[in-house]
């Protein structure tokens, strides 16, 4: 990452012939500003940042809801196996892509952010995950929120919600790393560039070598190199990922689940 910052800071000239290390060469600011002049580039962003935002959301309501009345008993909840076997089957058993990409085109989803954001909504495993987390919350603390006479939605948002932070703090960040990153559905889904989010986008430029839909003036690249801007795009894509990580390092710990019942 220090050499691609370096390379993105570097000039034309020091970047074509690989003077680079991890240092700037003739130092400039060109390749960011031209990159952000490009109208597609900044859209596609703007996409990624909303399908990250949308979909980690969408995820986390129904991962909870979902998981919640999942991990009772069997005599709390009757025939919860036979909906856990289900979620499961799901998750050994899919319908493959072309199926899927049928289902998108059927329902008018395609072009559009749900695209990008349903399929993935319910993840079976992290639901899994979740629901054996939410288990190992001692039972005390539920039935203490009942007797004061909270309802199921208040006792998972006051009691299961903080005490689960640490796994929801995870999952959330798998989840946003992987809308982030995924490129392979919006190229299928998408059949206009400027719905590409920004991993599609820099996975047709950077490896397909595509240039077609950067929709940059080719008198904009004289001055710089092309090696340059993608060192620019490269960066500023990975970016938002790499600030989010120090924010969610604390919940990576456990959290306050042992102790809080006390004899």
């Amino acid at each position: 990452m220090i050499h691609i910052l370096a390379v993105a800071f570097s000039g034309k000239a020091a970047a074509n012939a690989n003077l680079v290390d991890f240092w700037p060469v003739d130092f400039t600011i060109d390749a960011f500003r031209k990159t952000f002049e490009n109208r597609n580039f900044v859209n596609a962003m703007a996409i990624s940042t909303i399908r990250t935002l949308l979909g980690t959301f969408i995820f986390l309501v129904l991962l909870l809801v979902t998981s919640y009345p999942l991990s009772k008993e069997q005599r709390s909840f009757k025939g919860r196996s036979l909906y856990i076997w289900y979620f499961v089957f799901t998750m050994l058993f899919s319908g493959g892509l072309v199926p899927s990409y049928m289902l998108m085109i059927k329902l008018g989803l395609n072009n559009s952010i749900w695209a990008l954001v349903l399929p993935g909504a319910v993840d079976v495993f992290s639901l899994i995950l979740m629901l054996n987390f939410f288990r190992a919350i001692p039972k005390e603390l539920e039935e203490a929120s009942l007797i004061d006479g909270a309802n199921h939605f208040t006792t998972l948002w006051r009691v299961y919600f903080p005490l689960s932070l640490p796994a929801i703090a995870t999952l959330a960040l798998f989840t946003m790393v992987g809308h982030w990153n995924s490129w392979f559905d919006g190229m299928i889904y998408n059949t206009k560039a400027e719905n590409y989010p920004l991993a599609t986008l820099l996975q047709t430029i950077i490896v397909q070598q595509d240039f077609s839909k950067i929709t940059m003036d080719p008198r904009a690249l004289e001055d710089i190199s092309n090696r340059t801007v993608k060192a620019a795009q490269i960066f500023i894509g990975a970016l938002p990922i790499l600030l989010v990580y120090p924010f969610l390092q604390k919940y990576f710990v456990k959290g306050v689940i042992m102790g809080a019942v006390k004899e």
